[in-house]
């Protein structure tokens, strides 16, 4: 199989690498060429535009960072669509919203081309260690068929479901994620309170019960969130807004959960997405 793969960010690059090293013939393109220079040492070939990339590929993973870029790249004068063969596949590994990917399907058939969603979640480091988790939603058996791609970077790969399916979980994971920041950095910031050093607090918890992914990037940001505003701010910002529309929109209750990953949002510097709650009437 020839695999496209257009995208080289923190998580995009060693997902590439990845493919590349498993002996797949594979196809480069970026928006900023200086990415690329990291892959000189590689077999990858380099294309000028998506649909240079797209007529010499089976696959194209799309790895940018919103549902526009996603759009642009896939639909644009010079996108995916344009060049890809009849029985292609695009894989949207971007955290979109669902409804996108639908309408890259709609589009996408007309040109016999398939569209699968598959968001991924772990960084960087997981991804160049091939142990992403990667959510896939879409037609079984075009989930299939990229399986042996996606597990190059991703263990596991699963199947959740119809397409816009990963995209789903992705924001559930993204929204407990940003709800488990601002829990994380609460307690934390109790610690001293009585008479406890926040840094050993974080130390003897991430060895208890409650222990989370988040209380450790907590731990690691200085047991604050400012350090991650600049950089995971927006993009968790943008992942809990498109959850509360899918909420809004399928009357889901999102409960406690949304409410706390505002408050995290709030303390980044994000702005909260919903009215704070009025404090109770003094007795």
């Amino acid at each position: 199989m020839r695999v496209g793969f257009i995208g080289l960010g923190s998580q995009g690059a060693p997902m590439a690498r990845r493919i590349v090293e498993a002996g797949f013939a594979t196809t480069l393109w970026a928006r900023r060429p200086a990415t690329l220079a990291a892959f000189a040492d590689t077999a990858a070939r380099r294309a000028a535009s998506p649909v240079e990339l797209a007529a010499a590929s089976d696959l194209v993973c799309v790895c940018v960072v919103d549902d526009a870029d996603v759009e642009q790249v896939v639909t644009g004068e010079q996108g995916v669509l344009r060049g890809l063969r009849r029985g292609g596949v695009i894989a949207v590994h971007s955290t979109v919203h669902p409804d996108t990917c639908r309408r890259l399907a709609e589009r996408a058939q007309v040109h016999g081309v398939s569209v699968v969603d598959a968001p991924v979640s772990g960084g960087g480091r997981a991804a160049a260690e091939g142990r992403l988790l990667v959510m896939t939603g879409g037609e079984s058996g075009t989930v299939a068929y990229c399986r042996k791609v996606f597990e190059t970077f991703g263990d596991p790969v699963l199947h959740m479901g119809p397409l816009g399916s990963g995209q789903i979980a992705k924001l559930l994971n993204n929204l407990l994620f940003t709800a488990n920041l601002a829990t994380a950095a609460d307690t934390l910031a109790l610690a001293p309170e009585f008479g406890i050093d926040r840094g050993a607090l974080a130390e003897a918890v991430l060895h208890g019960s409650g222990a989370s992914f988040a209380l450790d990037r907590v731990k690691s940001a200085g047991g604050t969130l400012d350090p991650l505003a600049e950089r995971a701010g927006p993009l968790l910002r943008k992942d809990v807004r498109l959850l509360a529309d899918l909420a809004e929109t399928t009357g889901a209750t999102t409960g406690t959960a949304l409410a706390a990953a505002d408050a995290a949002l709030d303390r980044m510097g994000q702005g909260r997405l919903t009215a704070a709650p009025t404090p109770a009437p003094r007795k």
